[in-house]
């Protein structure tokens, strides 16, 4: 028997299926952030609409997904079924069949993913040491001798080399230094070849070059021994790999970057072709040149000559003017001679004025004289002297302590000090007293006070 099932449904939270879907969508989508996830692509459709619709697939499961027309304008290559890819999709759910997709935001190749990674690695990394500095480029030889091209021998890519060289500057030589352009160890070959030229300094120029490819078959050029081999080369190097719109490390690296072999080629060599008919401008020019020169130098030439005098004239104007140049000197010297006679008469009358005997008498004279007045003045100057002497003397008489002595006083010392009182000396002490005549000493006995 069926228990009946009470009837409750006003309180119940009932979901529709679009409700349901729509609400797990929101769950899905806002709990799982934007990932990365790598499988084969299977049951590619490629509607009208432009979208992308497909599925994911590895070795054990599958989910759908979906690339809108706005994201996959962007890509760089065409999905294909059965191709390994690596993506970036936002998890999310289709509300119309309830079914669990992926939303593809970018898609690449599986490998080439991988290796335009590393690409973009050593990229930065040989950037930031400066190896792409523009600084560090070496300019292209004008007129080369030699052309080094290191490449595969047996590829395209040499032949269109040889092509364009032989065709543009038949006149330099070429160096082959063979070489893998792919594979493994093809990379360190290259960068041996590029310093095995820059070691032998046989060329003016380098060019490294192979024909066009995938990305894993240029990967010997995205090398980093490749790209320091360059860096480090004294030679300037031209690259020429692949097509225009592959980039490679040795690009950058390079002095200068050619899009194709036969571009590199024909930037390495100039065009002869060009050369002999600037040659043959130049030619006319200086022919042109010449010939101008030769007519003015002629025409410079005749005017000289009319203006050139006779040198036998020359001659006899130059003899004249000798002879006048003599007659001349002749007439100075008899100038010359007849006033330095008359200085020397007039010196002489001269001399006979200043005759030293009659200086030496008056001399005499004036000597005889100044003696005499000498004489008188210094007698009367010394009796003088002698007189204020005698009145200085009587005065010094008067106030000298010699006269006092004279009239019978003493000059008392003790210890060489004159004795004015009684009382600085004791009985028994020795006193000396200057006379007029001669000095006495005395014992003091006793002693009397005023």
């Amino acid at each position: 028997m069926l228990t009946p099932v009470p009837d409750n449904t006003l309180s119940r939270d009932i979901f529709s299926v679009t409700r349901l879907n729509r609400e797990v969508r929101a769950v899905l989508e806002g709990s799982f952030p934007t990932i990365w996830i790598q499988g084969e692509i299977s049951n590619l459709a490629r509607p009208g609409s432009g979208h992308l619709y497909f599925s994911l697939k590895d070795a054990n499961s599958q989910v759908r997904c979906a690339m809108f027309k706005g994201q996959n304008r962007l890509l760089k290559f065409t999905p294909e079924n059965g191709m390994a890819i690596l993506a970036r999709a936002a998890l999310s759910l289709y509300e119309g069949r309830g079914e669990f997709q992926l939303i593809f935001e970018y898609m690449e190749p599986a490998g080439a993913g991988a290796l335009q990674r590393a690409f973009e690695v050593l990229k930065q990394k040989l950037d930031r040491e400066g190896l792409f500095a523009a600084t560090h480029k070496q300019p292209l030889p004008g007129y080369p001798r030699a052309v080094g091209v290191i490449t595969s021998p047996t590829g395209a890519a040499i032949r269109d080399i040889l092509h364009v060289l032989q065709r543009r500057y038949p006149l330099a030589d070429v160096i082959i230094y063979p070489v893998p352009v792919q594979g493994e160890g093809s990379a360190g070959l290259i960068a041996q070849a590029i310093q095995l030229a820059a070691q032998r300094q046989e060329t003016d120029v380098l060019i490294l070059s192979r024909g066009g490819g995938s990305l894993e078959d240029l990967w010997s050029f995205n090398d980093e021994r490749v790209a320091r081999a360059i860096y480090q080369c004294r030679l300037p190097i031209i690259t020429g790999i692949g097509h225009e719109i592959d980039f490679t490390i040795a690009d950058f690296v390079a002095d200068v970057r050619a899009p194709t072999p036969s571009a590199a080629a024909e930037m390495a060599v100039p065009n002869h072709m060009t050369l002999l008919d600037r040659l043959s401008l130049r030619h006319s020019k200086l022919l042109a040149t010449i010939k101008y020169r030769l007519q003015t130098c002629g025409r410079h030439l005749l005017q000289l000559e009319k203006r050139l005098p006779d040198p036998v004239r020359q001659l006899h104007y130059i003899g004249q003017r000798l002879d006048d140049t003599a007659m001349r000197v002749q007439q100075t010297i008899k100038i010359l001679l007849a006033h330095r006679q008359q200085s020397l008469l007039r010196l002489s009358s001269r001399l006979g004025a200043y005759n030293p005997r009659e200086k030496i008498r008056v001399s005499r004279e004036q000597t005889r004289y100044l003696g005499e007045q000498l004489q008188h003045g210094m007698s009367g100057l010394l009796q003088r002297y002698q007189a204020r002497l005698e009145q200085q003397a009587h005065a010094l008489q008067t106030i000298s302590p010699l006269a006092t002595l004279a009239r019978g006083y003493a000059i008392v010392t003790h210890n060489d000090t004159i004795l004015r009182n009684a009382a600085a000396v004791r009985p028994g002490e020795l006193l000396k007293s200057r006379l007029a005549q001669g000095n006495l000493y005395s014992k003091v006995t006793k002693i009397e006070k005023e």
